[in-house]
């Protein structure tokens, strides 16, 4: 029984079934915010550790297939922005604009809020990259005293927040440009938002993926010189 529990085939199928079932149900929901794929599979997936008494990292194991998949993905999302290529350049002075406001926004209003509660320095260190994606945000964490594991799961809750709330937040600002929607979404909510603005409209995916990955840098630099000055 062991062995059966520790078996990367048996995860991998867990994962793909729960995941699956998740992504049915928010489909027939019409994509609604509190239906998100993610939002009701992790608790499932939790709940069957727990019962099963499967340590996490027996399923971290069992499942690297996966985490090795997100490599190639996102590479993938060069693809939709090299088709932008042409409206990027030519937006390129309003877009470095956005990424620094956004950058600099995410940054300050979470480490800032937690400050004013007299947060630990290693918790700000972890929530400091909070927009970034994973790998990105637990490398900085961890450089700048954090807690790398701590700043995984709030990127997560990040990353599934911003996609919950994105569309129906910029519906009532009435910001009518998918390009805009995208890039905002992707600054504020990683992968997962792209994943989230590639449901909605293939031009707001692609901003998306330009707005993760120049987030990932510009906010990494931000840290980086932060760290130097501090």
């Amino acid at each position: 029984m062991s062995g059966l529990m520790s078996s990367p085939i048996l995860w991998l199928t867990a994962t793909l079934i729960v995941f699956e079932g998740a992504d049915r149900l928010s489909r027939r929901s019409g994509r609604h915010p509190l239906c998100h794929p993610v939002l009701l599979a992790t608790p499932v997936l939790i709940g069957v550790l727990l019962l099963t008494r499967t340590p996490y990292s027996t399923y971290y194991s069992a499942t690297q297939m996966l985490v090795f998949l997100l490599g190639p993905a996102v590479v993938g999302l060069a693809v939709p922005i090299w088709a932008q290529r042409a409206v990027i350049r030519r937006l390129a002075v309003p877009i470095a604009l956005a990424l620094a406001a956004g950058a600099v926004t995410a940054v300050v209003s979470a480490v800032g809020i937690l400050a004013l509660f007299g947060a630990p320095r290693e918790i700000l260190a972890s929530i400091a990259p909070r927009a970034t994606t994973t790998p990105v945000a637990m490398e900085m964490a961890s450089q700048l005293g954090g807690v790398p594991a701590l700043a995984a799961v709030i990127v997560l809750f990040a990353g599934v927040f911003g996609a919950m709330v994105a569309t129906p937040l910029l519906n009532a600002l009435k910001i009518d440009d998918f390009r805009a929607r995208g890039f905002a979404t992707g600054v504020s909510a990683h992968g997962i938002g792209a994943a989230r603005a590639f449901q909605v409209d293939a031009t707001a995916g692609a901003f998306a993926s330009l707005g993760m990955a120049l987030n990932a840098v510009a906010t990494a630099t931000l840290l980086s010189f932060l760290a130097l000055l501090s």
